[in-house]
């Protein structure tokens, strides 16, 4: 088979599976087999492929058809222009979580303490470092399945970061050492759940069968991690830090309020590429 043919292949086959992108996911599918890039695959449409990448390919193609999401199938995703490891444990990094970074980054000064809640993967807290200098990191996720993806991604991308299991702020007591003010964070950021518990049978196959349950349900009306972290925070947090969350589009009001209530100042809503409100800031006064 050819270029040309394996892709009408891939193409026709995810389409009839309902797939909304399949020619993008056929295409990128069979870069990742055929080991090459869409120039490539343009130029020379008609070349022949081995018959083992034919099968590869094939397997690849039927289990994108069953739902499985692309990128466990290639194993990794892109974020803020890093590649990031990614499994069923993690959620996968998507492009409106870029948001809370680059809304992160206009705080982020070279030196600060970082502190990462339900870092998952650790595409969060590794892409702040990443992008400043001489910044201290700690990711906490309850899951430690997830954390090993978060550190092999760390020693991928070539950064020092500590990752701790637990439920929110609780390893810290363990970890932390010394005066108060040398435990206390310059920001704190957070990917919580916040799906409501009776959403998640709706969601897509892609996420509700294949995505950690831990890191999807946020409760009867998706707000019980934004209630713990917005009040536990301000005792782990530096007079003037900031604390910003992603949120899903309908809760920037509730988040906000919690937020005024604990004493969190000049807080306000920032927009994803959609228009819909994502990002939740303030500074602990």
């Amino acid at each position: 088979m050819t270029y040309r043919e394996f892709y009408e292949y891939g193409k026709l086959k995810l389409e009839a599976a309902g797939i909304a992108e399949a020619a993008l996911d056929a295409r990128l599918l069979l870069e990742y087999i055929c080991r090459t890039d869409r120039n490539e695959l343009l130029v020379h449409a008609d070349r022949e492929r081995s018959s083992m990448e034919e099968q590869f390919y094939r397997t690849v193609i039927e289990k994108r058809a069953a739902r499985i999401p692309l990128q466990h199938i290639v194993g990794e995703q892109e974020f803020m222009g890093l590649c990031f490891k990614v499994n069923e444990y993690t959620l996968i990094p998507r492009q409106d979580t870029e948001i809370l970074v680059e809304e992160a980054m206009h705080y982020l000064s070279d030196g600060m303490r970082i502190l990462d809640l339900c870092t998952g993967s650790g595409c969060i807290l590794l892409s702040l470092l990443k992008y400043s200098n001489e910044c201290e990191g700690i990711g906490i996720d309850i899951s430690d399945k997830a954390l090993i993806v978060a550190r092999e991604n760390a020693q991928r991308i070539g950064l020092e970061a500590v990752f701790l299991e637990g439920d929110l702020f609780a390893p810290l007591a363990d970890f932390v050492s010394g005066k108060t003010t040398d435990r206390l964070f310059d920001m704190i950021v957070s990917n919580p759940p916040y799906i409501e518990t009776a959403v998640i049978d709706t969601l897509m196959p892609e996420v509700r069968e294949h995505e950690p349950i831990l890191a999807l349900d946020g409760g009867e009306d998706g707000l019980y991690f934004y209630r713990k972290i917005v009040s536990e925070a301000p005792i782990h947090m530096k007079k003037g830090a900031h604390l910003l969350f992603e949120i899903g589009c309908e809760q920037g009001e509730a988040v906000m309020s919690l937020m005024r209530k604990a004493g969190f100042e000049q807080v306000e809503t920032f927009k994803d590429y959609a228009g819909l409100d994502r990002v939740v800031s303030g500074v602990k006064g």
